[in-house]
């Protein structure tokens, strides 16, 4: 069992270290090297890692792949995917490679509107809060020009701020419901600025207003805060093809497998539990980018399964259709991104994965992440309606139980060689292991 620690944020580095191994581990020893292992060997890369966060001890390696012969509104591009789950990846590129020859994706960024909000209790009268509200409205804008001056200079800032009455919700609870353009940077840290600053004026105004009782002039700000979701910061990323030109090595019958793809969307766009690992797999593409390019995986998932479930259940962030013979596959989803601010320009390989996108602005970058979800999602029901997911899936994964196992070169090809005509499962790849080593 192990003891508290006071003042453990003020430990040096090494002492942090001794601290947890000595605490946690049989072999101290052993526990330190090997987080010490993967510190990195530039001492000025190493602290500039160290301080992303807190309690830093060392690096977490996730792989950085590349998904190459991505056709894009009629460009090629290669884009940096960070995952560590097998097949992801190879999927990504096998979808690029296949509708490169077909026309491509086309992309289209419908909206991008960021959202934040002041959550405040007003106890008085609704029609006096409603009037005070539109007298102060300009003193919204007027006392934050501090703030969104240079965001104005590069033709974003704030759209507009609403009153929102929620007192159907919770006993006079009421918002100041404010939209942003924040250009190429995902605005966080600008919104929620600006919204402290609503919340001030709000408070100070309220407290001057003469109609007010003084009950009424005494409203509570409860939190001033950024949403993650962002249902009018939208990106549409899409496919389509003659029917008779989805035709390959396993999709010899191009009508019936077009027939039965769009009928595995509709499953899930009506059953939930089908809908989950199906955007789950969309999820796959659109996360490793997200986090190739340094932003904010967390808020982009959070924003994106509420907007799966916005109609009042959760469904399909995708959607297929055949019509006059031409197979059509697409998605919108809700994307806030930057290409400037946070890590964009402090993480060495996130600079060097924008670069590899062509330094996008925010506008492209989600559009790259948005047909990276649908190229995903695409490879997963195109398995799932032919030869099935875990032919491929497993043979991808093969390479991790190998490592496990600690398998030699000359075990890896033969083992390779075994499951080429195989099925390939946990136990058995551990079952022939075994059995090759009992012969040496």
């Amino acid at each position: 069992m192990s003891n508290a620690v006071a003042g453990f944020s003020k430990l040096s580095k090494e002492e942090k270290i001794n601290w947890i191994a000595k605490e946690y581990f049989p072999n101290p020893e052993e526990a330190i090297s090997i987080i010490k292992n993967y510190w990195n060997a530039d001492e000025k890369l190493q602290k500039l890692h160290d301080e992303f966060i807190e309690n830093t001890i060392s690096n977490f390696y996730i792989p950085l792949g590349v998904a190459p012969n991505f056709l894009i509104n009629d460009k090629y591009s290669s884009i940096p995917m960070a995952i560590e789950e097998s097949s992801v990846v190879a999927a990504a590129s096998k979808s690029a490679k296949f509708w490169s020859t077909r026309g491509g994706f086309k992309a289209t960024v419908i909206d991008t509107e960021k959202i934040g909000q002041v959550h405040f209790i007003f106890k008085g009268d609704e029609s006096k809060l409603e009037l005070f509200f539109t007298q102060i409205k300009d003193k919204f804008f007027t006392n934050t020009e501090s703030i969104t001056k240079n965001m104005q200079k590069r033709g974003g800032g704030i759209l507009d701020i609403v009153l929102k009455n929620k007192t159907n919700l919770l006993p006079n609870y009421f918002q100041l419901h404010a939209t942003f353009d924040t250009k190429d940077s995902m605005g966080a840290n600008f919104i929620n600025s600006c919204l402290e600053q609503f919340a001030k004026t709000l408070k100070e105004e309220a407290q001057a207003y003469p109609l007010f009782s003084e009950e009424e002039k005494d409203i509570e700000v409860v939190m001033s805060i950024l949403s993650n979701y962002v249902p009018n910061c939208i990106v549409r990323a899409e496919v389509s093809c003659p029917v008779e030109d989805l035709v390959e090595k396993h999709i010899p019958n191009p009508k019936a497998f077009a027939e039965r793809f769009v009928r595995a969307v509709q499953i899930a766009e009506v059953e939930p539990f089908r809908a989950v690992t199906h955007n789950k797999g969309i999820m796959n593409g659109i996360d490793a980018v997200v986090l190739a390019t340094g932003n904010d995986f967390r808020a982009v998932e959070a924003g994106i399964h509420a907007y799966a479930s916005r109609n009042g259940n959760y469904t399909s962030l995708s959607h297929a259709k055949i019509e006059n013979d031409i197979f059509s596959f697409w998605l919108e989803v809700p994307l806030a991104l930057g290409t400037v601010g946070g890590l964009t320009s402090l993480h060495p390989l996130v600079k060097l994965c924008l670069e590899m996108l062509e330094n996008p602005s925010a506008e492209e970058l989600m559009q790259f992440v948005a047909v990276a979800g649908l190229a995903q999602n695409f490879a997963a029901l195109r398995s799932l309606t032919t030869t099935g997911i875990q032919d491929g899936h497993m043979k991808m994964h093969l390479n991790n139980i190998l490592n496990q196992f600690e398998a030699n070169d000359e075990e890896r090809h033969s083992i390779r060689k075994h499951f080429k005509h195989h099925v390939v499962s946990h136990s058995a790849v551990v079952d022939y292991i075994e059995n090759l080593r009992k012969q040496i």
